[in-house]
């Protein structure tokens, strides 16, 4: 009779665990897991542009690196719609962002031209992946900070990564639409990877699209905005990254006025 209680028993936890490995099955809905695969896809696209780099390959590891900028969008708006924000997401985020947008563009630029003034070169990529690293733990210490907070600041402070790299881009991307060798001078590609990276850590305010809201009557204009830039970039990629580019740069000087902190002054 005591053994065939404990059977009894022994089958009883047995289900009791089925059952409860089950439910958290449930929990894990195709909806959650979309944002983090967004993610690992941008984090993809930026090893694909390392890989592109190190061959010489110069087009296809921009395009990589514009893919990885896609995905970067792509994933904290399907987190939003779909209601899967989460401090995993936000972690994973920051690891794509940082092969992405840091550890790519530096091999891209090293390979391109700064490895012609050898270990000085290096040392800028160094630079701009640690300027890079530090900008998004900032990032992540002030979005914990402020999570549930009424009263967000509609501005980032210091350079977001997705656009420190393709500031440091630049170069290359003129070079795709005029031939002239002047543009693949060392010289230049160091003194904007030193700067971008001063910008990144430092403590201006930078334009955030991310704060931008449109009424909800005029949301259709933004779409197509969106729409028009994309059929852009497919039949002009490198003009349209270059005006997009320009049009940001020539912001942030708005942005550094506008929510410049204010002094009081003293009676």
């Amino acid at each position: 009779m005591t053994d065939q209680t404990e059977r009894q028993s022994r089958r009883a936890r047995a289900r009791a665990i089925v059952k409860a490995r089950l439910e958290k099955l449930e929990d894990i809905s195709v909806s959650k897991l979309v944002p983090s695969f967004l993610t690992l896809l941008g984090m993809c696209s930026g090893l694909t542009a390392i890989r592109f780099a190190i061959s010489g390959d110069w087009m296809p590891a921009v395009a990589a690196v514009v893919c990885a900028g896609i995905f970067d969008m792509l994933d904290g708006r399907a987190a939003r719609i779909l209601g899967a924000d989460s401090r995993f997401g936000a972690q994973l985020d920051s690891l794509a962002d940082i092969v992405s947008f840091g550890v790519a563009p530096a091999i891209i630029m090293f390979t391109w031209c700064l490895k012609d003034i050898g270990t000085p070169g290096w040392i800028l990529a160094l630079v701009f992946v640690a300027a890079s690293a530090t900008r998004l733990a900032r990032f992540n210490v002030q979005a914990a900070r402020d999570e549930g907070a009424t009263n967000v600041r509609p501005y980032f402070t210091g350079l977001p990564t997705p656009a420190a790299a393709f500031m440091v881009l630049s170069p290359l991307l003129l070079s795709f639409q005029w031939d002239d060798p002047r543009i693949q001078n060392p010289a230049i590609a160091a003194v904007i990877l030193a700067l971008i990276s001063g910008l990144m850590v430092s403590a201006l305010p930078m334009p955030s699209l991310k704060y931008l809201k449109l009424p909800r009557r005029l949301r259709w204009l933004g779409w197509l905005a969106v729409a028009g830039l994309l059929a852009c970039l497919v039949f002009w990629p490198w003009a349209t990254l270059t005006a997009a580019l320009a049009t940001y740069i020539a912001t942030i000087p708005l942005a550094i006025f506008t929510h410049r902190p204010r002094r009081t002054v003293k009676a």
